[in-house]
């Protein structure tokens, strides 16, 4: 059989077996994220359930190097990217001259937003697999050509300008992307890549601080409604267009993309997470922590099944500390604790030797957990970190010293903030958070804890002002979700300016913190201690009813948005 008639053939019956997946799957009794009981005998990467919901024929005349590319390919649009590699890997050992796999592994040692940088194995690696792909671009299709071409761009042969030069390398593969997309405007897949390359340039700063669009996001936007009007399930395209949509003044046009990934690719436990992006933006907190759960069930199955796991443990971390961070913001302490705890236990103890740098971010989680809920015996009783995690390491002192401060320990408090200003300035420049600089991500902190300690002491000017720049700190970080500072500063700000009785100045706090997190319970039970002192009884009443169900699933009782007021707290 003709080789390019074998590949049509064995797209044709793949897309019908797509087309009943979710047949598939519900006939398995695995759940989604295990191994497929479909996996070739000879295989010694796993077919897994609940992932293959996109196919895209290749030039290959194996069924079996057909359905892993496709597995590795929805594996990348789900941000697995070392698993998407095994499953390219385990594709060519069906057809070792799958130019296409060559290119999916060459494409996932890549930079992506959640980790822009190279480094040299990573460099090797890609340059390695586009070469081998580049030497067998001949026996496949123009569109293939294209594909490999421009991936071609991306990487040099020097090692270290891989990664060095990544802004100009980056820039000439969206460039090269720009024109396989005006040959292919009808490729949903091209589509996506080309909107994933200009992603790629400003990675989480698609939109300013004031809501305005940076010059690429129109073309994102577009690009990736465009892949969504021909393909509406594209798991790439609604992916994609969740990140690139969060951090804008309109987060609701992504709402129809966040709906359909709900149950897309059920075997992926961050796909499963991804709604979740919008509906913190959108105030749909309990279909937030809704997803999160679930994503925390996937996860866990998925785990057993392919322990083998590198830069995706993030991930597996991120789903955790953001339902964590769900549940603060609908008062649930319990579930919020747990849940940040169950993802430190989660931790191997080898992973934080390897690579603190990643999961520094997520360290401090227990500790915003126990300040939002006043927990301040709880709070004090917690260890020092480990020396190698400097962000974790500032924010200890930081959560010490606010706990002091609330428990009218001013003596120890302020031992504690001269001890946190060190541990700031400690914290090497080039460290990061998830996206911001440590050093960005701790000045939120600076202010905040002397508002803090000022509020504590009775000096309102004091606390007012250090807190308004706390603020403004804050709002200059690039947007993250969860936030790289967990804990709205408008909930303290709002409290101060509630305690010193400046109704409409904290009336404005609270309304500019539910724009950003609308139906937060916080803001609102801020905002009708306001309307209520204004006397706009029937205004508060009906932000009453909107606290009451954004607060439906509370185990907290509270008296003011910041348990740090004075007399508020556990103890």
């Amino acid at each position: 059989m003709n080789r390019f008639h074998s590949w049509r053939v064995c797209s044709v019956l793949l897309i019908a077996s797509f087309a009943c997946s979710d047949v598939a799957w519900s006939q398995q009794d695995s759940p989604p994220g295990a191994t497929s009981d479909q996996t070739p005998a000879e295989a010694t990467t796993p077919l897994f359930v609940g992932i293959t919901v996109h196919h895209r024929g290749i030039t290959t005349a194996s069924d079996d190097a057909q359905r892993y590319f496709d597995q590795g390919l929805n594996f990348a649009y789900a941000f697995n990217h070392d698993e998407a590699i095994r499953s390219f890997q385990q594709a060519l050992r069906f057809d070792k001259d799958c130019a296409m796999a060559w290119w999916g592994i060459g494409l996932c040692h890549g930079p992506h937003i959640n980790n822009p940088a190279m480094d040299e194995p990573r460099s090797v690696a890609a340059w390695e697999a586009i070469s081998k792909a580049a030497a067998l671009r001949d026996r496949v299709t123009a569109k293939e050509r294209a594909l490999i071409d421009a991936l071609g761009t991306r990487y040099v042969s020097d090692v270290d300008s891989n990664i060095t030069d990544r802004t100009s390398h980056n820039q000439r593969y969206a460039d090269a992307m720009r024109e396989v997309y005006r040959q292919y405007p009808d490729d949903p897949d091209i589509a996506v890549l080309f909107a994933e390359s200009l992603m790629d340039l400003r990675p989480w700063d698609l939109w300013s601080d004031d809501g305005d669009a940076r010059p690429e996001t129109p073309e994102v936007l577009a690009l990736l409604e465009s892949a969504m009007a021909i393909q509406p399930n594209h798991p790439g395209a609604n992916h994609l267009y969740v990140h690139a949509i969060e951090a804008s003044p309109t987060p609701e046009k992504a709402a129809a993309a966040a709906d359909r990934l709900r149950d897309l690719m059920p075997g992926s436990g961050h796909m499963v997470h991804m709604p979740a992006h919008i509906d913190v933006r959108t105030g749909k907190w309990a279909k937030a922590a809704e997803q999160n759960e679930a994503s925390l069930k996937v996860d866990a199955v998925y785990r057993d099944a392919s322990p083998r796991q590198e830069f995706y443990k993030i991930y597996m971390l991120h789903n955790p500390h953001f339902l964590s961070y769900v549940c603060m913001m609908q008062g649930r302490s319990e579930r919020a604790l747990s849940s940040a705890r169950e993802m430190l236990h989660a931790i191997p103890a080898e992973f934080l030797d390897q690579s603190a740098a990643l999961a520094d971010p997520f360290m401090s989680i227990e500790y915003q957990v126990l300040i939002r809920f006043g927990k301040w015996d709880e709070l004090l009783e917690l260890p020092q970190p480990r020396k190698d995690l400097p962000i974790t390491s500032a924010m200890w002192r930081f959560a010490r010293a606010t706990a002091l401060a609330a428990k009218q320990d001013f003596a120890a408090a302020e031992i504690e903030q001269k001890l946190f200003r060190e541990a700031c300035a400690a914290v090497p420049e080039k460290t990061m958070g998830a996206i911001n600089k440590g050093r960005d991500i701790l000045k939120v902190g600076r202010h905040t804890l002397a508002g803090e300690i000022a509020f504590q002491r009775g000096d309102f000017e004091t606390a007012i002002e250090e807190l308004r720049k706390g603020v403004q700190a804050e709002t200059a970080l690039l947007y993250m979700d969860p936030p790289e500072w967990i804990q709205p500063v408008r909930h303290s700000l709002g409290a101060v300016l509630v305690a010193a009785k400046r109704w409409e100045e904290a009336e404005q706090v609270y309304r500019a913190d539910l724009k950003d997190w609308p139906e937060n319970g916080w803001s609102l039970f801020g905002l009708k201690q306001c309307l209520t002192a204004r006397g706009d009884h029937a205004a508060a009443a009906e932000i009453e009813k909107r606290f009451e169900a954004a607060w439906a699933d509370a185990d907290t009782q509270i008296q003011s948005t910041c348990l740090c007021a004075r007399g508020i707290g556990s103890q």
